[in-house]
């Protein structure tokens, strides 16, 4: 990466810095890069729009939600960009 980054320091439970960790490594990717993604989708989100639609799937009435969780949730996370 060229550009200059700004280097900044977070305190995490050890609960989520475990969780960071694990999908870091699942996703192959730095736990910097997996942070600045998170960071970058929850500021580029619209108003109100930081909860993901799919946390409503268990409503929907439709039978196949924990099947397709992954990729509904691929679907939204890529229409927040």
């Amino acid at each position: 990466m060229l550009a200059y980054m700004q280097r900044t320091t977070v305190k995490l439970s050890d609960d989520l810095d475990a969780r960071l960790r694990h999908e870091a490594a699942r996703r192959g990717v730095t736990v910097s890069e997996l942070t600045r993604e998170a960071i970058e989708t929850l500021l580029d989100a619209p108003p109100g729009r930081h909860r993901l639609m799919a946390a409503r799937a268990g409503a929907s009435g439709r039978a196949d939600i924990s099947e397709r969780i992954e990729e509904i949730l691929a679907s939204e996370v890529g229409s927040s960009r």
